[in-house]
């Protein structure tokens, strides 16, 4: 076993030592015994470079596919409580679907920096750094050409008899989309029997830069038979969130969520409250949690198919989004037109923002340190 792939392990054992595994319902056996497998296919070309696709299975039928373009997640599917299979994420078909301009990050790591930054510049050391503005003139996602559109590399993979992991590798130039400094991101996807979808992320610098990191998957717990996620019940332990402008920029308050739609400390149907935010939901969540602990944060419920989610990082933020900008016109998987509301993503993070907002925590990476995070979407029924 690799050392990465040990400390994945270690940190699933982890959770099993806190109590965070609560038992769920069994997903139905299936008679052949499965053990944990990883598959790899060509999936596309972009110019003289191949795209390939691969295929995370564990013993309970759970799959996780994902391309070495973006570090995409393109496929989760996971049974119901009635052990019907479904695909939980939104996406496409084929690769041209990721290529086109109108994809909105569907399932991709984003980066080098995840969310926005204002007026798409900031300073740090005395020196002022001009980003590719991409959003109503502030940066958005890395910029222009973010870590979403870049082919990855395989590093590695292993299979063990709980869990099966894939490294992947990405290697962003000095200046790229004006960021300072040659950064080496590595991104670890490892699926366990518990059905956890563990994403590690691993980042070092030879000059100081911010960086910030996130999955950006849309998450629809009906697996495509609700048209929106208006009903399923979503939890955020969170006593304050970002305020924003009219640019979705932070202001550098934090106002309290207690007594307004922002509060989601206990389960609530997202459509309760939506209309009560300009726009929905697309903020970030300030969560009541240690710094860099590993805990749970946030749930995802979908009464209807009884499936559940939960989201355990050691993160200091999330962002809630919940598909406002979807409006009909992108064509999915099956052919299907993704509407308003059609997914929402749980984007776990530091602050928007955070290189211009000194009183957020820093997101500044300096030569010598490490950037370790950690994300789990843990599923089950209920």
């Amino acid at each position: 076993m690799n050392k990465r792939m040990l400390l994945h392990l270690l940190a699933y054992l982890f959770l099993v030592s806190c109590n965070l595994h609560q038992k769920k319902d069994e997903m139905p056996a299936t008679g052949k015994q499965r053990v944990p497998s990883f598959q790899k296919q060509f999936y596309g070309m972009i110019g003289a470079d191949s795209v390939h696709q691969y295929t995370l299975s564990n013993s309970k039928g759970m799959q996780v596919k994902l391309l070495d373009y973006g570090a995409t997640v393109t496929n989760i599917i996971v049974a119901d409580k009635e052990g019907r299979k479904g695909d939980v994420v939104l996406g496409f078909d084929s690769l041209p679907g990721y290529l086109q301009t109108g994809n909105p990050y569907f399932g991709s790591v984003v980066g080098r920096y995840a969310n926005r930054i204002a007026n798409a510049k900031f300073t740090l050391d005395g020196k002022t750094f001009q980003l590719a503005a991409n959003n109503n003139g502030n940066s958005l996602h890395g910029g222009l050409k973010g870590f979403d559109k870049k082919i990855w590399k395989e590093k590695s993979h292993e299979t063990g008899e709980e869990l099966v992991t894939i490294d992947m590798e990405y290697k962003s130039k000095d200046g790229e989309q004006g960021y300072p400094g040659n950064v080496t991101v590595t991104v670890s996807y490892t699926l366990t029997d518990d059905n956890d979808l563990i994403i590690y992320y691993i980042a070092a610098t030879d000059k100081a830069t911010p960086v910030n990191l996130t999955s950006h998957c849309y998450f629809n717990l009906s697996a495509g038979t609700d048209s929106t996620i208006l009903d399923h019940v979503l939890m955020i332990k969170a006593d304050r969130y970002t305020e924003v402008n009219d640019k979705l920029i932070p202001t550098g308050k934090l106002p309290e969520v207690k007594g307004t739609p922002m509060d989601f400390n206990s389960p609530k149907r997202i459509g309760d409250d939506i209309g009560k935010v300009s726009g929905g939901f697309d903020h970030n969540w300030v969560l009541s949690k240690k710094k860099d602990s590993l805990q749970m944060i946030a749930s995802l419920y979908h009464p209807a198919s009884g499936r559940y989610m939960e989201v355990l990082t050691t993160q200091p933020g999330i962002q809630f989004y919940s598909g406002n900008f979807l409006d009909n016109t992108l064509t999915g998987k099956q052919g299907k037109k993704y509407t308003q509301h059609a997914a929402l993503c749980l984007e776990t993070q530091h602050f928007p923002d955070s290189p211009n907002q000194p009183s957020f925590p820093s997101t500044i990476l300096k030569p010598g340190e490490e950037y370790r995070q950690t994300t789990i979407y843990k599923f089950s029924n209920r």
